[in-house]
């Protein structure tokens, strides 16, 4: 004898949704369950939970402060208690060049890694979204213009694009946004006027069009919902390459500049202590690793889930 679902679940994993709102919140819910028998998208979204618990709570958690130096206790190796001051901590992650402790940088480097990747995932996709929509709605010379433009931008590496623009618009960590943004839109344009090709021609949209609806509105309307799940998908696969593009720049000295703390940054210092004082390009590198992993993971989760072309076996 089955158990029914009563309550809430109940109204959530009815088959006769009874108004729009109830309908959305039940494909919502029908996601979550989905996503939630994935373990490994839920290892990375766990992940990612925690680097934005760290994040948030870094000025508490970090034993010292980002900048603050012990000169005494440079290049100290990783341990509990510091065997050359008894009255001084030791560095759990170990300490770099200038004897800042490596685990404070970590934390308050999050919050910059979290920072970048939250405005890139806003601007990059919204820019992607209206140039492919616009391109493949209206069709003609604008489409031609448009997607020849795009194609411009992925002729060249990510990386060697970004560089380009931050040489030009200056180092900072806003222009590496900028320059990381302006490198990673032309993928979710080119996903839009796909998705936006297949729905243009349909009935609904000969429907609306009859109806008075005007060139925004069914764009807008009708248009840029359908195409939020592919792209959703793309964004969180995309993040970890936007990690890696801001750790490049940062590793060149064009990202987040001293004495910010930022990972890219951290490997670029350490680089030349590798073979004697591995840890401190070591920390930060797997910091980097293990945020990506959890990106692609939580990834890989959320195309099974909102790829309406991966069927179920």
């Amino acid at each position: 004898m089955s158990i029914q679902p009563t309550g809430l679940r109940a109204w959530l994993l009815t088959d006769t949704p009874t108004s729009r709102h109830h309908a959305r919140m039940a494909a919502y819910y029908q996601a979550w369950l989905s996503l939630k028998s994935n373990h490994m998208a839920m290892f990375g979204l766990g992940i990612l939970l925690l680097l934005v618990i760290l994040a948030a709570f870094a000025p508490i958690l970090a034993p010292a402060a980002p900048d603050f130096q012990i000169l005494d206790l440079r290049l100290t190796p990783p341990v509990w208690v510091s065997d050359r001051d008894p009255n001084i901590d030791g560095f759990i992650l170990g300490s770099d060049s200038l004897g800042r402790d490596i685990l404070s940088r970590l934390l308050y480097g999050s919050r910059i890694t979290l920072y970048i990747v939250a405005l890139v995932a806003l601007i990059a996709p919204i820019a992607g979204l209206f140039v492919g929509t616009v391109a493949g709605y209206t069709g003609g010379w604008i489409d031609i213009i448009l997607m020849r433009i795009t194609d411009i931008f992925l002729a060249f590496p990510r990386l060697v694009l970004a560089l380009a623009f931050v040489a030009a618009l200056g180092a900072g960590i806003e222009n590496a946004v900028l320059a990381i943004s302006l490198t990673a839109w032309p993928p979710y344009a080119r996903i839009a006027r796909a998705e936006t090709l297949t729905i243009r021609n349909s009935d609904y949209i000969h429907a609306v069009r009859l109806q008075g609806a005007g060139f925004i509105r069914i764009i807008t309307k009708h248009i840029w919902p359908l195409c939020i799940s592919s792209l959703v998908v793309r964004v969180t696969l995309d993040m970890a390459g936007i990690i890696l593009a801001a750790a490049g720049l940062g590793f060149l000295g064009l990202g987040a500049q001293p004495p910010m703390a930022e990972w890219g940054a951290m490997i670029s210092e350490g680089r030349r202590f590798i073979l004697d004082h591995w840890w401190v390009a070591t920390m930060p590198g797997l910091a980097i690793f293990t945020v990506s992993l959890a990106f692609n993971l939580l990834g890989d989760g959320m195309r099974d889930v909102l790829d309406p072309k991966e069927g179920k076996s």
